[in-house]
């Protein structure tokens, strides 16, 4: 089927909803399409857990015509008792400041817009 992405096995360590967060605060008006394909999920997965944030009260969006605008509560502590205290600004400073250094070559170069 084509534009559902090939689906990883194994074990990781950050769950679905970790990474359409982090894709969404990299890109607030991305679409459900555009994370998917980042995160390698199908687009009913993404809804989902962006439902699941947004019961939660971690996401909220507003329409803007056919476009939505995602809104992430930086303030809010993640839910699992091991990371108490840890909240949603601090993971996503984690997960940003690696994004920087994988797009960024050993020169300096930005890899995200290195043609080949």
């Amino acid at each position: 089927m084509d534009g559902v992405p090939e689906p990883h096995t194994g074990w990781t360590f950050l769950t679905n909803h970790a990474r359409v967060l982090a894709a969404i605060a990299d890109d607030h008006n991305a679409r459900i399409r555009d994370i998917a394909a980042h995160c390698r999920l199908t687009e009913r997965a993404v809804q989902k857990i962006i439902a699941d944030l947004e019961q939660d009260g971690y996401l909220s969006h507003t329409r803007e015509g056919r476009a939505n605008t995602y809104r992430i509560d930086p303030s809010k502590v993640l839910r699992h008792p091991a990371e108490s205290g840890l909240t949603v600004a601090s993971l996503l400073s984690l997960l940003v400041q690696d994004e920087a250094d994988r797009s960024t070559s050993p020169d300096g170069s930005d890899r995200r817009h290195a043609t080949a």
